[in-house]
């Protein structure tokens, strides 16, 4: 594939430090993007620049972002930074993620500190990168599911799961909800596709949660940017698996359901939005 594909795009990836995120970074700053390269801190973003120009990434490509996803006042000057800077932007991949720990907790804002990063953060970033996404006229937005979404169910009456907590309950949770978003963050008219995928399970820090030997993170990364690229055909709001639309839980197809989900989620971010 040629390595100027990309060369009049910009795109952010998030959660670029390290697994997935970092090997997406690479793969799309080979084609030629631009990257903003997100990380947790100013260091781990400078850090993760360093060591994609040291496996061939050109440095001129290369943006470095810092914002730790805990915070939403973070993501909202993260975002502000990017409308700022970058009037129009092609991709969005949304990849950070942390594993739900062991017991229950909350972040700053109040909220399940995996479904705030694995899905709020996301859900957050496109509302608020929605003109730079509108203005690119085909932009994309990319967000790194997970299979276990299909195993999850919505706790609308405890989203923070503080009642009865479970680690894999609540992570899954967040991929459903990331999952369940990703239509209405292209909404009809935008100019934006978006699509969510199961990367496979692979060698990154996520991996414990699956249990099992996983594929190398540069595998799951292709799969990312596979659905980047502007000459693979996409469906908006589908969910993909091996390359192809897979499917869904059932609670990610039904409109009553993403409309709740919207309006919760609208709550949860509250004034960062």
């Amino acid at each position: 594939m040629s390595d100027s594909v990309l060369s009049t795009r910009i795109a952010l990836v998030t959660g670029a430090s390290s697994g997935i995120g970092w090997e997406t970074a690479r793969l799309l700053a080979g084609l030629g993007a631009t990257v903003l390269v997100h990380a947790r801190t100013t260091a781990e973003a400078e850090a993760t620049v360093a060591r994609l120009v040291d496996a061939g990434a050109r440095r001129d490509q290369l943006v470095e972002l810092a914002a730790d996803f805990t915070h939403l006042s973070e993501v909202a000057v993260l975002a502000g930074t990017v409308v700022e800077h970058y009037p129009a932007l092609d991709l969005l991949v949304n990849n950070a993620a942390v594993l739900a720990p062991e017991r229950c907790t909350l972040t700053d804002d109040g909220n399940e500190v995996s479904l705030q990063v694995n899905f709020l953060a996301g859900h957050l970033l496109a509302k608020l990168l929605r003109a730079p996404l509108s203005a690119a006229g085909d932009a994309r937005i990319v967000n790194v599911s997970s299979s276990l979404h299909r195993t999850a169910s919505m706790n609308w009456s405890d989203p923070h799961r503080v009642k009865k907590y479970s680690r894999v309950a609540a992570y899954a949770q967040s991929q459903l909800a990331l999952t369940m978003a990703t239509a209405d963050m292209a909404p009809a008219g935008s100019g934006i596709t978006a699509v969510s995928l199961n990367p496979g399970q692979c060698d990154t820090a996520l991996l414990p949660l699956y249990g099992r030997v996983g594929a190398p993170a540069a595998e799951g990364a292709a799969a990312v940017v596979r659905l980047c690229l502007p000459d693979v055909e996409v469906v908006n709001g589908a969910y993909y698996d091996g390359g192809s639309v897979a499917p869904t839980a059932q609670v990610v197809q039904e409109e009553r359901s993403q409309k709740r989900l919207m309006k919760l989620a609208d709550q949860l971010v509250g004034q960062a939005a």
